[in-house]
């Protein structure tokens, strides 16, 4: 049975989450903007009727998320209250506080996800690091981890370009995951993962450590307005490989997008590839890879905000990007994030895309910098 400190306790985070989240000023915001979709010339403008729709469904989201962990805290009260009468058991009461905290966490959570790419789709590439088989291996196993995860989440997830490995596994995959705040969720995931196991690729039966490596970026659409110079961009074709009968092996309908990118801050140069074998339209395949390029551009610009940030607040912890951040012991039964120090012993749980504990316990370390 709870007490009544832990009842106090959940009320006054609720008082919190008022105050945090501003829900009378977002109550009087979503009447001014609903007001204007009901203008007879609204919808002339596609473009412009579909970011107010989604400004307005922005804000109701936040107040009925509000307005449910409000009456979650009201029935238990209640139902507190009601047990000291006997008319509701110990059990109903601890059901209702568990339900009642998972709705506060969910809403603290997404509290985090307040900056402007949060909302956005994600693109999430894994690389092989080096280390053959046994590596790309590794790299196919996180594929289907994310792939599972999104699933869970109610996300499409679409495979847009996969090379696969030598013998088994996959030197390198992207992912399109399209869903509420699914970059929000999933920047948590950029960096290297290490796996430690007996390999089954390993004659000897040695315990093995292996690498991947996942870059994550935000899924730009066309209201995101990225400079890319027509001069620094080539393209080439080639045959896709893989499933989909005898037209993906005779027409080049592949691409591979290569862009001289010239960092305007500090002058470097790189070059950005790109490939798509996401259809075996060659035109559709060339507009995917123009809109990758144009996330992984964004993305360098919110790197380059985030260093900016991080000089100014130099007391607070820095995010490492690209840096190994977690591992999965396999013999050990254990899996363990370097950053906030969260781990699971449920290697199997995680492998099938059970990561909410790792990017909640990101998120509240990390996500008042990442705002």
């Amino acid at each position: 049975m709870i007490t009544t400190d832990q009842l106090k306790e959940a009320e006054n985070r609720v008082e919190q989450l008022y105050r945090y989240l501003n829900i009378e000023d977002k109550r009087i915001q979503w009447e001014e903007e609903q007001l204007r979709t009901h203008d007879q010339a609204f919808w002339n403008d596609q473009k412009r009727a579909e970011e107010q729709m989604k400004l307005v469904k922005g804000l109701e989201k936040w107040i009925k998320g509000y307005e449910e962990v409000k009456n979650l805290a009201d029935e238990l009260r209640l139902a507190f209250e009601y047990h000291k009468e006997e008319l509701v058991s110990e059990e109903e009461v601890d059901e209702l506080y568990s339900r009642t905290m998972t709705a506060i966490e969910e809403l603290e959570l997404r509290n985090m996800l307040r900056g402007e790419e949060d909302g956005m789709d994600a693109v999430l590439k894994i690389n092989a690091g080096a280390g053959g088989t046994e590596a790309q291996d590794w790299a196919q196993m996180l594929m289907r981890m994310y792939m599972r995860w999104s699933e869970a989440q109610g996300y499409k997830c679409t495979l847009s370009h996969k090379l696969d490995g030598d013998d088994a596994g996959i030197k390198t995959c992207t992912l399109e995951i399209l869903g509420d705040s699914a970059y929000g969720y999933l920047k948590s995931e950029n960096g290297v993962h290490r796996l430690v196991r007996v390999s089954p690729y390993n004659a000897q039966g040695k315990r093995m450590t292996s690498f991947a490596s996942v870059f994550v970026t935000p899924l730009v659409d066309d209201t995101i307005e990225v400079n890319i110079e027509p001069a620094r961009l080539s393209w080439d074709t080639f045959r896709s490989s893989g499933a989909g009968g005898q037209n993906v092996n005779k027409v080049e309908s592949g691409v591979r997008l290569r862009y001289q990118y010239k960092d305007p801050y500090t002058g470097e140069e790189e070059e950005i590839l790109i490939e798509n074998t996401e259809t075996r339209d060659q035109p559709k395949n060339k507009e995917n890879a123009m809109r990758l390029l144009r996330s992984m551009l964004y993305d360098k610009e919110l790197q380059h905000r985030m260093q900016e940030q991080a000089k100014v607040e130099a007391g607070k912890k820095k995010i490492e990007w690209g840096s190994q951040i977690r591992s999965y012991v396999f013999d050990d039964k254990r899996v363990k994030d370097h950053r906030t120090g969260y781990q699971t012993s449920d290697v199997d749980a995680v492998m099938d895309g059970k990561i909410d504990g790792f990017i909640k316990s990101y998120l509240m370390a990390f996500g008042a910098e990442t705002k």
